[in-house]
């Protein structure tokens, strides 16, 4: 179950056990803010699909807190994908911290205290969590619909394993890719006809990444590739399509496209944004840039 939340914050829990879905927690409405907060409190919007995806650095709370108060102050910020959360104080600060900062919806998956999680939460109606068919580190990978204005929207958060340990390199990284792959084409099918969102760190580029990083190999960019098979479009390449679009930079100096957002391609016309906010990292909040999507819905 998720740790109880500092007791300046007022919550409900609730567990959310059909089909093996992740734990969700809503706020009430006698919910408390941050101590000192001043995050204005944004309305989400009833006309677009507004998701933000940060990687939270497995952060401590006292950061955790300062990483929800910065995405509360987004506006393109209605749903969230929050991926490197850990399973101990910090992640249990940052989900707190979330509904304290209007978050009325967090899904919130349980997981191992050695592995790291993926986070969901809604400022405007409530997730539902729903069953993503990846079986393995399932808690990586947490899917939920909401409504956004009439239209019903599929979100599904992903945080792929880094390379590993050199006794076991690549072992949960291959495993964790190959059973996304296996279950996106199930996945979409399961969800009629509004648009699906993937998004999150897959720890992968794309082919054809500039600069050209040698350590990737032929299986992880089949792993890129299996999101347009399934019938997913990168968010980022309707909009941008030479742009770098680096979201993380190593101690080379040299940088890196992990962080990912696609949308199916019925719905490529209606990104209307799709861009990389560094401020996270110059903050000191995170070493990965966030990534905001607005997706247009049909009036």
């Amino acid at each position: 179950m998720l740790r109880t939340p500092p007791s300046w914050q007022a919550t409900s829990f609730s567990t959310a056990r059909r089909h093996g879905g992740p734990a969700t927690m809503t706020a009430r409405g006698d919910q408390l803010s941050l101590p000192g907060s001043a995050v204005a409190r944004r309305r989400a919007r009833a006309d677009a699909v507004r998701v933000l995806v940060f990687n939270a650095q497995h952060a401590a709370p006292a950061r955790a807190w300062r990483q929800a108060e910065w995405i509360a102050a987004q506006d393109a910020a209605d749903l969230v994908v929050v991926t490197e959360v850990g399973s101990g104080p910090g992640g249990a600060a940052l989900t707190a911290a979330l509904a304290g900062c209007g978050y009325g919806s967090v899904v919130a998956p349980e997981a191992d205290a050695a592995d790291y999680r993926t986070v969901l939460a809604s400022r405007g109606g409530p997730l539902s969590p729903v069953p993503s068919g990846i079986g393995v580190l399932p808690h990586r990978a947490p899917a939920a619909t909401v409504r956004v204005g009439d239209q019903p929207v599929l979100l599904l958060g992903l945080y792929v394993p880094s390379r590993g340990p050199r006794e076991r390199r690549n072992e949960a990284k291959r495993a964790f890719q190959d059973a996304v792959a296996k279950a996106l084409p199930g996945f979409l099918a399961s969800f009629g006809g509004g648009p699906v969102i993937a998004a999150g760190d897959l720890n992968v580029v794309e082919p054809g990444h500039v600069p050209h990083h040698a350590v990737y190999g032929d299986w992880e960019y089949a792993f890129y590739r299996s999101f347009a098979e399934a019938g997913l479009t990168d968010a980022f390449r309707v909009l941008h399509p030479t742009a770098a679009g680096h979201s993380w930079v190593g101690r080379s100096g040299r940088g890196y496209r992990f962080d990912h957002a696609f949308v199916t391609a019925p719905h490529r016309a209606q990104v209307r944004q799709c861009a990389y906010d560094h401020a996270p990292v110059e903050l000191g909040l995170t070493d990965h840039a966030a990534l905001s999507l607005v997706l247009d819905l049909p009036t």
